[in-house]
Parts: structure tokens; sequence; C-alpha cells
């Protein structure tokens, strides 16, 4: 645990070992959770992470006919 200071422009530093263990990069996500803040790590290439997650073996227009069928329903309230 670290008790850190904000800068004179709101900023915070949070120190390497932390970052080093938590795989932090140039990006995170800063979350407001009511009386704390969550910090998630972003990966640097997203792209490189989901390949293949979605990988269905459906065509494109199979899937995009199925999308627009649920939100079709999703309108009609059913």
């Amino acid at each position: 645990m670290s008790i850190l200071e904000l800068d004179s422009k709101g900023r915070l530093t949070i120190p390497k070992q932390i970052r080093e263990s938590l795989g932090i990069g140039k990006k995170i996500l800063v979350i407001n959770a009511g009386d704390h803040i969550k910090i998630i790590p972003l990966p640097s290439d997203p792209f490189k992470i989901l390949h293949g997650a979605f990988n269905t073996g459906k065509p494109f227009r199979d899937l995009r006919k199925q999308a627009e069928l649920a939100a079709e329903r999703e309108a009609r309230g059913r």
C-alpha cells in the first residue's frame, strides 16, 4: 500500500514497483466508484489481446442478420 500525493495539476505518479507488478503501460482506465476510484490497466494493443476471441466460424452475413433480428425483438419489447 502506498500513500500518494497529487501535484499542483491534480496528477499522481504510481510508483514503478506497482506499475511493473500490474503491467501498467501508457494507458489506464479510471472509474469513479463513489467513495473511491478504480484504476484498471489497459493493454497497449487491444486488438492483439482480442485476436481470435470472436471466432465463431459463422459468416459475417449470418452474424449481422442475427444481430438485426435481436435488435428488432428488443425494439418491440420482447
